[in-house]
């Protein structure tokens, strides 16, 4: 196992979109949102296990979760742990895991990912990351992991590459859309040169640091000051204050739209993000009319087809004549929508804060 590879996994997100069992306090990436025996941030940190040494694995969360990080994965060290104070978005969370990281070696290639997406190939993910650390390495990079698209869905930003490919398969990127219109999504798919964004980011050290240098000139200053206060008992609290400082700006918007050597790897790794329900509905197994159920065994439903439910396994649950709808109740809260309007539930979640401030939330 090759000792400059490193990961960062993101954990800091609060999974809004599955509300009402993803909540600010327990967030979906520290639940078993499958019904697999494992979180979604354990079965992340198994797979990093493939690819690097265990103490070269860091967390970047937000430090009201470092408790939920110890308990599920109690091999890190405190000093994996990378906590932020306040919510920022991905640059200043990559950031500072990038600079932390070359700090300790500056030969470091790092695989950066989410914590919360599911991957059923297994042994084809860490073939892809293996390579892409690889390629980054050799050609000082940023490299980018995008999906072949199987239909033109609205929930997912694209990434349009060029012919002008390097080791085979890596493609120059031409363009990044965030999430777009069913009729661009359409016209995407139809051109054959979109994949969707993965979310997954792949670089040295020294090419991602340079990238901030030129991009994100004021973060990359933040984070550079704090070089001699990492891995030092003053490093906690040096990085609160930078924090305070960064913008919030996402990685793609700062770094990977501006750079001129992005390249994205064509991945087939049946990835899924698990940004809704929807997505929870399609993975999920399904009875002989389209009911997915979890957990099933107090559930009995009549004349009904298509739901995707999910309630505590204590609570004996009846439905009758509901179709292609979601019904999850959680912490004192149900939530019954159609199917084709779970984008709402964001809003929804808003809504409920508006109303009855955080209590439910």
């Amino acid at each position: 196992m090759n000792k400059n590879y490193y990961a960062i996994i993101m954990a800091g997100g609060i999974g809004s979109r599955f509300w009402p069992i993803s909540r600010t306090s327990h967030p979906k990436q520290f639940i078993d949102i499958l019904g697999t025996g494992k979180t979604l941030i354990q079965q992340t940190y198994d797979r990093f296990l493939k690819v690097c040494p265990k103490e070269n694995i860091f967390v970047v969360t937000n430090e009201i979760y470092t408790g939920l990080v110890n308990e599920q994965l109690p091999d890190m060290a405190a000093n994996q742990i990378l906590t932020e104070p306040v919510m920022r978005n991905t640059a200043p969370c990559v950031a500072y895991g990038c600079f932390k990281i070359q700090s300790i070696n500056p030969d470091a290639a790092i695989v950066v990912a989410p914590s919360d997406h599911l991957i059923l190939d297994e042994p084809g993910f860490v073939a892809t990351i293996e390579k892409s650390l690889a390629t980054a390495t050799q050609h000082q990079c940023l490299v980018t992991l995008g999906i072949k698209p199987s239909r033109p869905d609205t929930g997912y930003g694209y990434i349009q590459y060029t012919d002008n490919i390097i080791d085979g398969d890596f493609h120059k990127v031409k363009t990044f859309t965030e999430k777009p219109t069913l009729e661009i999504a359409k016209t995407f798919i139809q051109s054959g040169d979109f994949l969707w964004n993965a979310g997954i980011f792949v670089w040295s050290a020294a090419a991602i640091v340079k990238a901030f240098e030129q991009h994100l000139p004021d973060m990359n200053e933040i984070f550079a000051d704090a070089r001699p206060h990492y891995n030092t008992e003053n490093e906690k609290a040096h990085v609160n204050q930078a924090f305070l400082q960064c913008t919030n700006i996402s990685i793609d918007y700062g770094i990977m739209e501006k750079a001129d050597n992005v390249y994205v790897l064509p991945s087939e790794f049946g990835w899924s993000d698990l940004g809704t329900w929807a997505s929870i509905y399609e993975l999920a197994d399904k009875d002989y009319v389209g009911n997915a159920v979890i957990p099933s065994e107090k559930v009995i439903m009549y004349d009904s087809s298509n739901c995707m439910v999910n309630v505590p396994e204590d609570k004996l649950v009846i439905l009758q004549g509901l179709h292609d709808f979601i019904v999850v109740e959680s912490n004192n809260t149900l939530l019954i929508c159609p199917r084709d309007q779970e984008q709402n539930v964001k809003k929804v979640v808003g809504d409920v804060k508006a109303r009855f401030g955080t209590k439910y939330i």
